[in-house]
């Protein structure tokens, strides 16, 4: 009934949309000067829409539609590359709630000094995962630290992954409950097996790939475990896309392996501003303005690449 609804919904879109072109052009037929400046701005307002429309279509990915699971891993470099994924982590959110879409931090450890180890957040709304996927990848930061007393310049990576918020009704991922173990925890300690009274954080463990996700927002267990089955589901489907990528390229005599250095996005603040998408070769040296989370521009030249 969902996906129902949701195509239902296109389609009188559509159908909305071809009546206003109907309109507009029955209207200039008329040729009635009195109604030049009310056509001039219907037609830019049409303009506008088919200019939006024309980019939708390019989402045409299984799951590109739907919400995503966003997750941040600090990289080499201590405390700097801790920072840099708490830096990530705002750009993001800015980025979501510029955008409209709700967002939840489902885990995250903090960092020794400053930022944090890892974060999982929930980015919900249409098109986040066709818009976020072109995120995936290594990003790196240069910039002088202001962790390190001699104040030089540090180089920072952090890996972003991107999920697509896999539906627990999804039939193509099964799990045997079987192959899960399920550790109890308190979300505010480090962590362990014993259950205790207020326990409510949950780790699950899937036996036979080794994947671990965790969930310890301040919610109930049950809705802890629920979110973590979630992005379980959500990381097997991807291990199986990139078995099956993996596959057909090592066909096609053009695999190679994707290292932790392969950068897909640099973020330089000194000795100059730049930030360089190293994909489709997009840059703007305005980068305080896309630290800030102004990220539709590399996004949409991704798209268009792709």
């Amino acid at each position: 009934m969902k996906q129902h609804n949701a195509l239902k919904n296109e389609v009188e879109s559509w159908r909305t949309f071809s009546r206003r072109l109907h309109d507009a052009l029955e209207l200039a037929q008329l040729d009635d000067e009195s109604l030049r400046g009310e056509l001039e701005i219907e037609i830019s307002t049409l303009e506008t829409e088919l200019e939006k429309r024309s980019f939708n279509a390019m989402f045409s990915g299984k799951y590109d539609r739907d919400s995503a699971i966003l997750a941040i891993h600090a990289g080499a470099g201590g405390t700097d590359s801790q920072d840099w994924a708490a830096m990530l982590q705002r750009m993001y959110l800015r980025w979501a709630e510029e955008r409209g879409f709700q967002t939840e931090i489902l885990d995250s450890t903090s960092g020794e000094e400053a930022g944090i180890k890892s974060a999982t957040i929930e980015v919900d709304g249409e098109y986040a995962f066709g818009y976020l996927r072109s995120e995936k990848g290594v990003h790196r930061l240069v910039r002088l630290s202001p962790f390190d007393s001699a104040h030089r310049r540090h180089t920072s990576f952090a890996l972003v992954e991107i999920l697509p918020q896999v539906a627990m009704e999804d039939a193509d991922i099964q799990i045997d409950p079987g192959d899960l173990k399920v550790d109890v925890f308190r979300s505010s300690g480090a962590g362990g097996q014993n259950v205790q009274k207020n326990a409510t954080a949950i780790r699950i463990t899937h036996i036979p790939t080794g994947i671990v996700v965790t969930c310890q927002n301040e919610r109930s267990q049950t809705q802890n475990r629920e979110f973590a089955m979630r992005i379980l589901r959500a990381r097997l489907l991807e291990l199986r896309q990139a078995e099956r990528e993996e596959e057909r390229a090592v066909l096609r005599g053009e695999y190679t392996k994707a290292e932790w250095g392969s950068q897909i996005r640099s973020y330089v603040l000194h000795p100059y501003q730049m930030v360089k998408d190293h994909r489709t070769d997009h840059e703007s040296g305005n980068t305080q303005a896309v630290l800030d989370g102004e990220l539709d521009e590399f996004m949409e030249a991704f798209l268009r690449k792709a």
